[in-house]
């Protein structure tokens, strides 16, 4: 489900105002960043509540599970004969069809992403909202907070490139991960790609080692 607000957000640096991590009443977080990239707008992080163990699960088990190798290739036709003809008719009034090419884990994390319940909206200057799907947060080694919000569609583009073996698959979503102090200030990345399963935290995330075409400066 998409919003009626405004949304739209050009990828480049921005500085994001932590009005409320925790609030007892109303949202569990509110952001609001202001893009300082050419061409960059505004954008509002409006999260009504975190998702469960159990609703992040699929979401980890579809990016995590292996991908099955491709169905066989279908047996060779039999020697011509009687036998063969019978076979042959039967194909030719609709035989079994060939198995379709199993999904990549960034294929059934976009599926899964979409499935996912709305904990709460990405605005911007358009007419309507980016879902949020996925909302983790665990308190960090320094004090503050992780925190990894996941939206049903790219965040400043449509639809993904067709996937090249230069450069990693993209998905229809994007991925922000937050690493905030206890003052609620620190810094967020972004992307479409490079999205791996943290095993110590069991949560989705960036890869670390991947470049992200969004960078985000946290601030109050």
């Amino acid at each position: 489900m998409t919003g009626s607000r405004r949304t739209s957000l050009v990828l480049g640096a921005a500085v994001i105002v932590c009005t409320g991590l925790v609030a007892a009443e109303g949202p569990a977080l509110t952001l609001h960043a202001r893009g300082t990239g050419a061409g960059a707008s505004t954008m509002t992080i409006e999260l009504n509540r975190w998702s469960t163990d159990t609703e992040r699960a699929p979401l980890i088990a579809a990016l995590s599970a292996p991908t099955p190798p491709p169905a066989a290739a279908p047996a060779a036709a039999a020697a011509p004969g009687r036998g063969a003809g019978r076979a042959g008719g039967r194909g030719a009034r609709g035989g079994r069809a060939a198995a379709a090419a199993p999904l990549s884990p960034t294929a059934r994390l976009d599926a899964a992403i979409k499935a996912a319940p709305t904990y709460g909206y990405v605005w911007g200057d358009g007419v309507t909202g980016y879902s949020i799907k996925y909302a983790w947060r665990s308190p960090s080694t320094e004090g503050g907070d992780r925190i990894v919000l996941v939206t049903a569609r790219r965040i400043g583009g449509s639809s993904p490139p067709p996937a090249t073996t230069a450069a990693p698959e993209e998905g229809d979503f994007t991925v922000i991960e937050m690493r905030l102090d206890g003052k609620g200030i620190g810094e967020a990345k972004a992307s479409h790609a490079n999205v791996v399963v943290d095993p110590a935290t069991k949560t989705l995330a960036l890869d670390s080692q991947a470049s992200s075409p969004l960078l985000l400066k946290v601030t109050r």
